[in-house]
C-alpha cells in the first residue's frame, strides 16, 4: 500500500470503514479510496466528512451483485472486504439472507477481483468463524475458506487474498459497549451470563492488522491479532459502576467464550510479536518459508480462547478508553 494505490472497501460505511478511511489517508496518502455499500443514507452521511477530499469516492452497490462489483473494481489495486450480515440473532432468524451476503457475496468479491486483476484482497473475519456454533460464524468460516482457496484457482491469476480475524471491536456499531451505554440510563444492564468473556480490539488495531496483512501476505494466510480479554460483568462495571445486572440468559447462537484459533489449527499456526498467522494446509503452504517469514510454530495443543487468555483488560483501562474516545458519539 502506497501513495499510488487505489483501494475499494466493501461495506465501507460501517464502523470499520469509518476508521479505515481517515487512518489510511493519513498514513499512506493513496491515490483513491472507493466506498462500496448499499445504504445511500450512510454514504451521504459519510461523504460529508470527506466532501473536500477528492481521494474519497462512493459507489452504491451490493456484494450480492457481481456485475456491479466488476464495474466498480476496474482499475482497483487493493480490496478490503468488510461487508457482512453479522448480528448473531439476525442471522439465526434470517439464514438465507445471511448466506447470500456472507458466502455468495464473498464468492462474488473473489471472482470479480480476479477478473479485474486486483492485486490483493484482505477479508475481515471474526472469532465466531473458529469452531462456529451459530450461522453467522459458519458463514464466515465458509467465507474464510473461499478466500484462502482462491489463491490456488487454476486460472493462472495473480490476485492474492488473505484474511484477518477479530474479536469484539470496541465501540463498533451494534456491539456491547454502545449497547450498554444506551441501556445504562435505566439503571439496569442485561447480562447473558456472568461467566461470559470476550476478546477486545480497537478499530485502530483492526485497521493496523489489515495494513499488516497487505504488506506481509503471500496468499492464503489468516492473521489473528493478539488482544486482551474481558469479562462481561467488568465491561458493564466500566460503563455503569452502580447499575444492577439482570441475567437474561445466552441468546440463540451465542457462545459463553470466544475462540480465534482452535487446537485443530495449531499444527499450522505460527506466532509473531503482536499476532498469530494460521497458514493453509493446501499445497503444503503451511511449510512455505515465504509465508512463515520467521514465525515460531505454536505448541501442539495450542488454542486461543477468551477465557484462557494471558492478557486481560481492566475495568480502569476500559473506562479510560471510553472517555478518551467519547464512544457515545460513534
Amino acid at each position: 500500500m502506497d501513495n499510488q494505490s487505489t483501494i475499494l472497501i466493501t461495506g465501507g460505511t460501517g464502523s470499520f470503514g469509518n476508521a479505515f478511511v481517515p487512518l489510511t489517508l493519513a498514513r499512506y496518502n493513496p491515490k483513491k479510496i472507493i466506498i462500496y455499500s448499499r445504504d445511500e443514507m450512510k454514504q451521504w452521511e459519510m461523504s460529508q466528512m470527506f466532501k473536500d477530499d477528492e481521494r474519497v469516492q462512493f459507489r452504491i452497490g451490493d456484494v450480492r451483485d457481481k456485475d456491479r462489483l466488476r464495474s466498480c473494481l476496474k482499475g482497483i489495486d487493493l480490496v478490503v472486504h468488510a461487508a457482512a450480515t453479522k448480528i448473531v440473532p439476525t442471522a439465526e432468524y434470517n439464514p438465507i439472507e445471511c448466506i447470500k451476503t456472507n458466502i455468495n457475496g464473498a464468492a462474488n468479491v473473489i471472482e470479480a477481483s480476479i477478473e479485474e486483476k486486483v492485486k490483493k484482497v484482505v477479508a475481515l473475519s471474526t472469532d465466531k468463524a473458529s469452531n462456529p456454533i451459530n450461522l453467522y460464524g459458519a458463514t464466515k468460516l465458509a467465507s474464510d475458506k473461499l478466500f484462502v482457496a482462491s489463491n490456488s484457482y487454476e486460472t493462472g491469476h495473480s490476485t492474492r487474498a488473505a484474511v484477518v480475524r477479530y474479536g469484539n471491536v470496541m465501540g463498533s456499531r451494534g456491539s456491547v459497549i454502545p449497547f450498554f451505554i444506551k441501556e445504562s440510563s435505566s439503571g439496569t444492564l442485561p447480562i447473558t451470563d456472568k461467566r461470559m468473556t470476550r476478546f477486545m480490539i480497537t478499530l485502530e488495531e483492526g485497521v493496523s492488522l489489515v495494513w499488516k496483512a497487505f504488506d506481509d501476505m503471500a496468499g492464503g494466510e489468516i492473521y489473528v491479532k493478539k488482544i486482551p480479554s474481558m469479562n462481561i460483568c467488568d465491561i458493564a462495571k466500566a460503563i455503569s459502576p452502580n447499575a444492577k445486572l439482570k441475567i437474561i440468559g445466552i441468546r440463540p447462537g451465542e457462545k459463553l467464550h470466544e475462540q480465534m484459533i482452535g487446537k485443530e489449527d495449531a499444527p499450522h499456526t505460527y506466532e509473531y510479536s503482536s499476532y498469530y498467522k494460521i497458514l493453509p494446509m493446501i499445497h503444503n503452504w503451511h511449510k512455505d518459508p515465504e509465508r512463515i517469514k520467521g514465525g515460531t510454530k505454536v505448541v501442539e495443543d495450542f488454542n486461543y480462547v477468551s477465557d484462557k487468555n494471558l492478557d486481560w483488560m481492566s475495568v480502569e483501562s476500559l473506562t479510560k478508553w471510553i472517555k478518551k474516545n467519547n464512544i457515545q458519539l460513534r
